[in-house]
């Protein structure tokens, strides 16, 4: 049995006093540094439900995890995300109790099948669907969420060229120099040219509301196959095609170039963006988003030792690879790329933990 500060308070403003028989369970929380457990209610009044999600927040809750500077404002990102995506009829978790000065938040408990999860128990055959379930509520959720008033957080934050260059140079620290080494003069000036290339034309990009991280992990899958979106508290203005690129080059899941290709024009069509235009925003993208991604691994495993994500260095590369295939105009880039890291792109190992 897991113990959780403040926790009986919060069950006893969703439940009522006396406080019901209940188990609570630690959860698996990723990459996160939010904790999360189960709270299971024996025998819950009707109209009660019968488990609840405790979300216990980190010391500094308004700080983002994948950096960037922190919006101004008294009302906790998560919180305000969760109100504003829900006013847009939205599919988020209900909130049920929020104890912030106990860094606690409860929230509906929508089960443990992830879209991820569900992939892996259909046939490849059947994931066309499936994605086009997912890309048609991302259309939707870039529609309703396209003018938002500038009092919104998410108008409040931006992916500023700050932004993308420290994505970047995340990919380079970690993704690189902690695994091999240092660049030296001559390839540090290779990596700077094609950085600032790549942050320059993502800058120049339209922008929209991005989640940031809607990917198959961070939607959740219910009874009839309809989906929630969860983990949407760093949502910020940026690329109006990161999202799509954050599921459609996922790194826990290997997809082929003509499904990409497919939702891509997918997409296009609901926002009634030409998919050319469309094609090339998504590899440029790509290419920006999955280094930094392979970056982020290595360093979830070197700084907060937790070696579980290194196993997705692999594909986050392999998808770099394409991207590179598909812009174009990064030749010395990918050379370097295959100098430095064996196997590059298809055949990169995975790293070794520091904790090996």
């Amino acid at each position: 049995r897991s113990s959780l500060v403040g926790s009986e308070m919060c069950i006893r403003d969703s439940y009522g006093s006396p406080v019901p028989p209940h188990e609570l369970t630690k959860l698996r929380g990723d990459a996160s540094t939010r904790s999360y457990f189960r709270i299971r209610c024996v025998d819950p009044a009707p109209d009660k439900p019968a488990s609840l999600i405790v979300m216990q927040l980190p010391e500094d809750a308004f700080r983002s995890d994948e950096g960037g500077k922190a919006a101004a404002g008294e009302r906790l990102p998560f919180l305000e995300v969760a109100e504003l995506l829900r006013s847009k009829q939205l599919p988020v978790p209900a909130v049920y109790v929020e104890d912030l000065d106990n860094r606690i938040v409860l929230l509906e408990d929508l089960g443990d099948l992830t879209f991820e999860q569900n992939l892996r128990g259909i046939s490849r055959a059947a994931w066309h669907e499936r994605y086009g379930t997912a890309v048609d509520l991302l259309a939707a959720l870039h529609e309703r969420c396209a003018d938002l008033p500038q009092d919104s957080i998410v108008s409040r934050r931006s992916f500023d060229r700050e932004l993308l260059d420290w994505e970047l140079d995340h990919f380079r620290e970690w993704g690189l120099e902690a695994l091999y080494g240092a660049l030296g003069e001559e390839r540090s000036a290779i990596i700077d040219d094609a950085f600032s290339t790549i942050a320059s034309e993502v800058a120049a990009m339209p922008y929209g509301f991005v989640h940031r991280d809607y990917q198959s992990k961070n939607l959740m899958v219910g009874p009839s196959g309809d989906l929630t979106v969860i983990d949407f508290q760093d949502a910020l203005r940026g690329p109006r095609v990161y999202d799509l690129v954050a599921l459609l080059c996922d790194s826990y899941v290997s997809l082929d170039l003509g499904l990409q290709e497919s939702m891509i024009e997918r997409y296009a069509a609901l926002r009634r963006i030409p998919a050319e235009r469309l094609r090339r925003e998504f590899w440029l993208v790509t290419l920006h988003r999955k280094l930094k991604d392979a970056g982020r691994f290595v360093f979830i495993d070197r700084v907060r030792k937790n070696p579980d994500f290194l196993q997705w260095y692999p594909q986050s590369l392999a998808y770099v690879g394409r991207a590179l295939e598909q812009t174009r105009g990064f030749g010395r880039l990918e050379a370097l790329l295959r100098q430095v890291i064996p196997g590059f792109s298809g055949s990169v190992e995975k790293p070794a933990s520091c904790l090996e």
